[in-house]
């Protein structure tokens, strides 16, 4: 690992050789300079991780050489030391961008403190420059990226080009929220099928009784209410993709003729006596245990070997909190541009907070998270902000408090009350609305409506 680079400016000789003594035993590369004209000369020539710049001195004074470094490098953390310090100068030197003011004679921890907590903001904001370059140069058009540098998202990202060119079947697994429908999307968006329609179906929404119709289309007349002819998803995805999303809550009726199509590659519409054939590749999702449901016969064998080709495992985000900085900083930038809203920096001890969260609900809760921070923070999204609108509240203590504080006008509040709860109950039931809509006694047209105002997406 490269040590860093630090260039004491002094205009005193026998300080810049104590500190650099100092500096130099603890692991640091050290340079001088003795006045605030060679000061220039040597950061403009050389790249210093962080400068150690005295006050008071000749031909050029400290405060003036830290103006002008901070306006040519602004990234550079500049540390002040001075004998003669006051208030009034230390107030000047931050507003100037300087990372801190030390008095002389320094003291020994305090100084080596400072110039590693120096060190490690600037690690940060690097890291944090580099994230959001990554995520600009990996965005394809509307299509959201894989986020993450973790080893499970790099095999599934590796994954995912082995097989999209492939006319491979494939079983997406993983607990709600971890973002199996993306990786869906992106395997349809690589392969050669990219051109043809992606057609979605999510089979937990779909009550048994109509999951044959919306799959296979229907006749005219076939069943009660079916006034006219309707073509199904697999009709729909012909030449393309079809996503089968959370197949384990699929019927065993149903199984048995999605089995069928995949074997004979034709469909027969509900109260038809027609094949019809289809070009489909099929991939699915579900967050069940699959060979569980097998050995209680709540699924079919042969339709999982069916499906099951390759095999890809979408981890939870607890499992790789590597990667949320990335995905949050991903996020505040998106969901401020749907919102209407200016973006916000999201400061790297609140990245360090949202790591150190259970994150049941996954990427899709950090979604929602995000956006709350980004609707309820002030100019920057703080540690404190994430205390007060994402932790848990211990017993007895107020839920919304932040937006007691932050909202005068009722309607305001109940609106941002609302959205909140109804966000919370949606990730309680997998974000099974009809369920949801029970659980909280109201009709599931109302919810989606209520879902439709408030902008909430799963």
């Amino acid at each position: 690992m490269t040590k860093p680079g630090i260039l004491i400016v002094d205009d005193e000789k026998s300080i810049r050789r104590t500190l650099r003594e100092i500096l130099e035993y603890e692991g640091f590369v050290v340079d001088e300079a003795e006045d605030g004209a060679d000061a220039l000369e040597k950061i403009r020539a050389a790249s210093f991780d962080l400068v150690l710049l005295d006050v008071k001195m000749p031909k050029r004074d400290g405060m003036e050489v830290l103006a002008e470094a901070k306006s040519e490098f602004p990234e550079l953390p500049i540390v002040m030391i001075s004998g003669h310090g006051n208030i009034e100068t230390a107030v000047e030197a931050t507003k100037l961008g300087a990372f801190d003011f030390v008095e002389k004679p320094p003291d020994l921890n305090r100084l080596l403190l400072t110039l590693r907590n120096a060190l490690d903001r600037k690690q940060l904001e690097t890291q944090n420059r580099r994230m959001r370059q990554r995520i600009t140069e990996q965005h394809e058009g509307d299509l959201t990226p894989i986020l993450g540098d973790s080893p499970a998202i790099s095999r599934i990202k590796e994954t995912v080009d082995r097989v999209a060119p492939t006319e491979a079947r494939i079983l997406i697994t993983g607990e709600p929220g971890t973002g199996k429908e993306l990786v869906a999307k992106w395997i349809h968006h690589k392969s050669a099928r990219q051109a043809g329609p992606i057609v979605e179906v999510n089979c937990a929404a779909i009550p048994s009784e109509l999951i044959e119709s919306e799959l296979f289309g229907h006749e005219k007349g076939s069943f009660t209410g079916a006034t006219k002819q309707r073509i199904g998803k697999f009709e729909q995805a012909d030449g393309g993709t079809l996503f089968l999303d959370e197949i384990g809550d699929m019927s065993l009726s149903a199984q048995a003729k999605v089995l069928r199509v995949l074997q004979e590659n034709e469909i027969t519409r509900v109260g038809g006596d027609r094949a019809i054939p289809v070009d489909v590749r099929v991939i699915a999702a579900t967050n069940k245990d699959l060979l569980g449901r097998i050995s209680e016969h709540e699924f079919r064998e042969d339709l999982y070997h069916r499906l099951s080709v390759i095999l890809v495992h979408v981890p939870p985000l607890r499992d790789r909190r590597e990667d949320i900085p990335m995905i949050a900083l991903h996020l505040v930038d998106r969901l401020a541009r749907r919102n209407g809203l200016e973006s916000k920096e999201i400061e790297d001890a609140a990245l360090e907070r949202l790591k150190g969260l259970e994150w049941r609900g996954n990427v899709r809760e950090l979604h929602n998270v995000v956006e709350r921070l980004l609707i309820l923070s002030g100019d920057s999204v703080r540690v404190d902000d994430v205390i007060r609108y994402v932790e848990p509240h211990p017993a007895g203590a107020n839920p919304v408090a932040g937006l007691l504080q932050r909202y005068d006008q009722f309607a305001d509040f109940r609106d941002e009350a609302e959205k909140i709860f109804i966000e919370s109950k949606l990730n309680e039931f997998d974000w099974n609305v009809s369920k949801t809509a029970e659980a909280i006694g109201i009709q599931r047209s109302h919810l989606y409506n209520k879902m439709n105002k408030y902008g909430i997406e799963r």
